[in-house]
């Protein structure tokens, strides 16, 4: 049986998972999905930001440069419909290694961390 080798597309698809990105990078990426969900429901940036009751040049500054407060970043994601997911961003623990999922483990009823 062949074996099926991944054309370079699903390849650099894949890497992009495993790559370090910028702040300025997930921002961006951020900003952009937000612009588009809001075309997607046919909003104007005057709509949505009536509807978050934030300021209209803040809608067009975090959709044009990806600066937003995390008050109006809420604020937005709520008016678009995204609450439960902009209130579970941090919701699950992530890890990359065996030893800190370990860490994780032990740590999970600690209510402050402790230097060592």
């Amino acid at each position: 049986m062949p074996i099926k080798v991944p054309n370079s597309n699903q390849i650099l698809s894949l890497l992009e998972n495993f790559t370090l990105t910028r702040w300025e990078d997930i921002s961006a990426d951020i900003a952009s999905d937000f612009r588009r969900r809001r075309i997607e429901k046919n909003l104007t940036r005057k709509q949505i930001a009536e509807q978050a009751n934030v300021a209209l040049p803040t809608v067009a500054r975090f959709e044009q440069r990806g600066l937003i407060s995390l008050e109006h970043l809420i604020r937005l994601a709520m008016a678009l419909g995204y609450t439960s997911e902009i209130r579970h961003i941090f919701s699950s623990p992530k890890y990359q290694t065996l030893e800190e999922l370990d860490l994780i483990k032990k740590n999970q009823n600690k209510k402050k961390a402790t230097g060592k």
